[in-house]
């Protein structure tokens, strides 16, 4: 038996089943008719299977090549690998200088990447999604020894900055963020604090991260659960120039991060800095300064000098309607409440 394929007069194609006897052709089984190329491999898969099923056996020496269409009705789906995202990272950790590193190790970060979760669930989900097992124990045998990498990681990827980003050292950018735990139990880390996720009952730690100004990360540090923000940007900047042997440097982060005492300290370190500043927190005298000199029109802006340094502010119609709305909602309610006080809540 054969596939054949002809020409009909309706220009499309059609696909048969033939056999040849004493010189003889005899149609065993017409398929149909195709009118695309898609349509044809298609027919010529069933024209397969039809053959398969009607001789009972499978041919020695196959005439036919095999087709390369899978038919999905002869398929078990088992799952799928993220093959490409992993080789992609892969690539990228080759070019940082991380191929030195334990493998596990760079997997690990490969899979926080594509599906955060703890340490021992991540290497499930590298078996699921990747192909790639890790056992248990390997992970507490090598776990001790990422703790001391941390420096040779930092300078790693400072060396990648300095050579694709052209970092220089003259400016950074300085945060914090929380880590919960889905725990109620601390420890010497994980302390219950001021929680940015809205789970102050469950402990958790203090990440400070610095990064460039393409936002790539080149530090971080990390604190008890219970740290006050304001507390770490000292300790890590001073870290991080120590340790990269730096002379100029900027470090900008926001207002939460900077008091007098921060001030005070940045500046008998020459450390400069640029923070923001809340408004709510300026003397009525200041305030009245800026309010008298600030020019009302988008983009121009004014520079006052304080004891604290230098005050830069610049204007925003769009940030002015949006802060006299505010004001204005809360001038409201508070009106409500003192002609209703039964309505206001305690």
């Amino acid at each position: 038996m054969k596939i054949r394929v002809v020409n009909t007069a309706s220009k499309a194609k059609a696909v048969q089943i033939v056999r040849y006897q004493n010189n003889k052709r005899t149609i065993l089984q017409h398929i149909g008719s195709a009118h695309t190329e898609a349509e044809l491999d298609e027919l010529i898969l069933i024209a397969e299977e039809w053959i398969k099923d009607f001789s009972k056996q499978l041919s020695i020496f196959p005439d036919e090549s095999p087709n390369k269409l899978i038919h999905l009705n002869h398929c078990t789906f088992i799952g799928v690998q993220y093959n490409f995202f992993y080789r992609q990272i892969s690539v990228i950790q080759d070019k940082m200088g991380f191929s030195s590193l334990p493998l596990l190790l760079n997997d690990l970060v490969t899979m926080r990447i594509f599906e955060p979760a703890s340490k021992l669930r991540s290497l499930d989900l590298m078996e699921q999604f990747f192909g790639i097992k890790h056992s248990r124990k390997s992970y507490y045998k090598i776990a001790p020894q990422c703790v001391d990498l941390k420096e040779k990681v930092e300078m790693k990827v400072v060396e990648f900055a300095k050579e694709h980003y052209s970092f220089n050292f003259d400016i950074v950018f300085y945060d914090v963020t929380t880590l919960y735990f889905e725990t109620f139990e601390e420890d010497d880390l994980r302390k219950n604090g001021f929680s940015k996720d809205s789970k102050s009952q469950q402990p958790q730690i203090l990440v400070a991260l610095v990064v460039t100004k393409e936002g790539f990360p080149i530090a971080f540090e990390v604190f008890s659960g219970n740290t006050f923000e304001g507390h770490t940007i000292i300790p890590t900047i001073q870290d991080f120039i120590g340790r990269n042997k730096v002379k100029a440097f900027t470090v900008v982060a926001d207002a939460a991060m900077i008091s007098s005492e921060n001030i005070s300290q940045l500046n008998q370190n020459e450390i400069s800095y640029i923070v923001g500043a809340r408004m709510g927190n300026l003397s009525i005298k200041l305030l009245q300064t800026v309010d008298k000199q600030i020019v009302r029109a988008d983009g121009k802006s004014i520079r006052i000098k304080t004891e604290l340094g230098y005050l830069i502010c610049s204007y925003s119609s769009v940030r002015y309607r949006k802060d006299l709305y505010e004001m204005n909602k809360q001038i409201e309610k508070a009106k409500q409440v003192i002609q209703v006080p039964s309505k206001s809540k305690n």
